[in-house]
C-alpha cells in the first residue's frame, strides 16, 4: 500500500474520530460535515490504489466512487448520494437555523452510524489490500 494511502486511511479515522466527539458535544453540522469529510478521504485511498496517482482535489463523493472503480452496495449508494448533497449545506450554511434544524441530533447519529458501517466496508475492500 502507498504511503499517501495509508495517510489518507489515517485522517479518514482522525475525522471520523472527531465526529464522534462532535456528537456529544452537541455539535450537530460538524457532525454530518466530518463524516462526510472522512467519506471522502477513504474514497480518496481508494482512489489513490486504483490510480497509482494522487486524487483530484474534490469533494464529490460520487465522482470519487467512479474513480475508485468501486461497486459498493445500493444502500451505501443511496446514503453516500444523502450526505453528498448535505455536504453543501453543512459546509457553507446560507441560514445557519435553518441548518440546525435540518441537521438535528436524530439525524446526525443516524449519519454517524451509517458512515461507519460505509468505512468499516470500505477499509475492507480488496482495493486496499485487505
Amino acid at each position: 500500500m502507498r504511503r499517501d494511502t495509508e495517510n489518507w486511511i489515517a485522517l479518514a479515522e482522525y475525522d471520523l474520530e472527531t465526529a464522534h466527539h462532535m456528537l456529544e458535544t452537541s455539535r450537530y453540522l460538524y457532525v454530518v460535515f466530518l463524516c462526510h469529510l472522512a467519506l471522502e478521504k477513504m474514497l480518496k485511498a481508494h482512489v489513490t490504489e486504483v490510480t497509482q496517482a494522487i486524487p483530484v482535489k474534490t469533494h464529490d463523493l460520487i465522482y470519487l466512487i467512479k474513480k475508485s472503480q468501486l461497486d459498493l452496495p445500493q444502500n451505501y449508494l443511496e446514503f453516500i448520494g444523502k450526505i453528498n448533497t448535505a455536504s453543501i449545506p453543512t459546509r457553507y450554511p446560507e441560514d445557519l437555523q435553518r441548518a440546525l434544524r435540518e441537521y438535528p441530533q436524530s439525524v446526525a447519529r443516524e449519519y454517524l452510524q451509517q458512515t461507519e458501517e460505509v468505512l468499516k466496508w470500505l477499509k475492507q475492500h480488496p482495493n486496499l489490500g485487505a
